[in-house]
């Protein structure tokens, strides 16, 4: 089994991991730091990360991640204060960036593990979406970088989403450092997840031995879906922004441009398009007016579903 998932990861993304155990959460290594630590998350982010830190009587902090002209970057000078202000114990991260779909940088990446280093703060790395990325973009795992990053490191992974095999519960940890392995170690048990699930390991050495042509034909796929959706949206939404996404199976579209009203809009999306999104609410105050999209489908259904929205939008606007 462990040796499986390395290699596949060594053959993927270029250097050879050590994995400890195949069932986390979060929840379990937020367990490992005291009540009321303070743990920095970059909003507009997977909605669970502040959930889970809140749930657990800690304190979440934002890193806002800057918008403008259809992308979103780091504001680093920020990232720094609101780490030195807070006294901030941990940094999740998200790579690629769920639902914005930035695949960060080597360069990006770096420049927030050397402040994490300088400031003795954790990263949680959630690379999840690692395997879906676009034309043109690289992944580049934490795990990668120079080793001085590693023992500040915890590292997630799952074949989940690449292959559809959530219900089993696989995933990964990677923790290089010992004293946080033996910390996470004692949670795991305290919080019963000492042992995984036995189809969920079958499961993983499935995929992670014979699956390279399921990734390959399905990022090809879902390619496809994006390249549909974006095209539509500029050609029949001129208010709205599409985000260009770099990886993850999402995307994530701004339709400020239409000045409805936050309610308005989901009014629009749910009970006049028929559409059961992701209102960008939920993934933080500043992005009421964007909602989030799902292309991980046939493409049929990305078809139904931009007709459905033309037809609401074109009934809101045909008057103004």
């Amino acid at each position: 089994m462990v040796f499986n998932i390395t290699e596949c990861v060594d053959f993927h993304h270029g250097k050879r991991i050590v994995i400890t155990i195949l069932v986390c959460g979060h929840d379990v290594v937020i367990i490992m730091h005291k009540e009321g630590d303070a743990l920095l998350i970059q909003q507009p982010v997977y909605y669970p990360f502040r959930e889970v830190i809140e749930d657990n009587g800690r304190i979440f902090v934002n890193n806002q991640l800057h918008y403008e002209d259809g992308k979103y970057t780091i504001d680093f000078e920020d990232f720094e204060k609101k780490i030195v202000d807070n006294n901030v114990k941990v940094f999740i991260l998200c790579n690629p960036h769920n639902p914005v779909g930035r695949v960060w940088t080597k360069e990006e990446l770096e420049k927030m593990g050397d402040i994490c280093l300088k400031h003795n703060v954790v990263i949680m790395d959630d690379e999840i979406h690692c395997d879906f990325t676009y034309p043109g973009f690289k992944f580049t795992s934490f795990m990668t970088l120079d080793k001085k990053y590693h023992n500040s490191l915890v590292l997630y992974t799952s074949p989940s989403k690449t292959f559809n095999v959530a219900g089993l519960q696989p995933a990964n940890i990677i923790i290089k450092n010992q004293e946080l392995r033996a910390a996470y170690r004692k949670a795991n048990v305290a919080a019963g997840y000492s042992q995984g699930s036995i189809m969920g390991q079958v499961a993983v050495k499935s995929v992670y031995t014979k699956g390279d042509e399921w990734v390959n034909e399905l990022v090809e796929y879902i390619t496809g879906n994006m390249n549909y959706m974006r095209d539509f949206v500029k050609e029949n939404f001129p208010k709205a922004q599409f985000v260009d996404p770099e990886g993850t199976y999402l995307t994530w579209v701004d339709f400020s441009g239409y000045g409805f009203t936050d309610e308005e809009l989901e009014h629009i999306m749910v009970e006049e398009a028929h559409l059961w999104l992701d209102s960008g609410k939920v993934f933080g105050p500043a992005t009421a007016q964007f909602e989030r999209f799902n292309l991980a489908c046939p493409r049929a259904t990305v078809v139904k579903a931009m007709e459905q929205l033309k037809a609401a939008l074109d009934n809101h606007t045909k008057w103004a």
